[in-house]
């Protein structure tokens, strides 16, 4: 005996939606993995030459990289803190106060050519609030705050919220002689959910640099 579909549909709804109501809804919260991460230990970075000294996480490794953002920086004094277990790296960079360095200039057409201009003390600390204030497209807040550690370095910490590229930044200097510049950055897509525990573990690690950071005497 053949059911048309009409009533087979009848048959079957009644029983779909019993099934429905006498089943438990347990929502499902939305997670992300679990992270282990390292204890807490910090060696020393002194290396000869060097205008600066700190100490950073025994878990992390220093890099001398020649290039920052793809471009050639000849400083030998730029170097990267790569956290390999934590996906993140700090590109840490330094310019001599009234020293010369090559900039990146922006041509009508759009490309960019080298141009060699001397550091000049506020126009670096004008750049370094551009560099910050340009995440302001997808960030939720950039918040700055000036500094002064035991050491008598000063400077200012910037903290972006939300999906921006780096969640946090910061740059000291002694106004006359040395600027040094930091920014935390992740391999993965920024997601501002996912890479906050990662950030919050961090922020103790960018704090015990800064409050260890000291210039070099030579």
């Amino acid at each position: 005996m053949r059911i048309k579909a009409s009533k087979l549909l009848s048959l079957i709804l009644p029983v779909l939606f019993l099934y429905a109501c006498n089943s438990p809804y347990t929502s499902k919260k939305r997670g992300y993995y679990k992270i282990d991460f390292p204890e807490r230990s910090y060696v020393k970075f002194e290396e000869a030459g060097f205008p600066y000294r700190f100490e950073y996480p025994s878990y992390a490794r220093v890099v001398r990289d020649s290039t920052y953002f793809d471009q050639d920086t000849l400083n030998p004094y730029w170097i990267n803190i790569d956290f390999p277990s934590l996906g993140g790296k700090m590109f840490l960079s330094y310019k001599a106060v009234g020293g010369s360095s090559t900039y990146k200039v922006k041509q009508p057409d759009g490309t960019y050519k080298d141009s060699v201009g001397k550091n000049v003390f506020d126009l670096m600390v004008n750049d370094a609030f551009k560099l910050t204030g340009k995440n302001e497209v997808v960030a939720s807040s950039i918040k700055d705050s000036v500094f002064r550690t035991p050491n008598g370095v000063s400077g200012v910490f910037f903290r972006v919220g939300g999906n921006a590229a780096t969640a946090r930044q910061f740059f000291v200097s002694d106004t006359t002689k040395h600027f040094f510049r930091g920014a935390l950055y992740f391999e993965a897509t920024p997601n501002a959910d996912s890479i906050r525990p990662v950030v919050d573990f961090l922020q103790k690690d960018i704090d015990h640099l800064l409050q260890t950071f000291r210039w070099a005497t030579k």
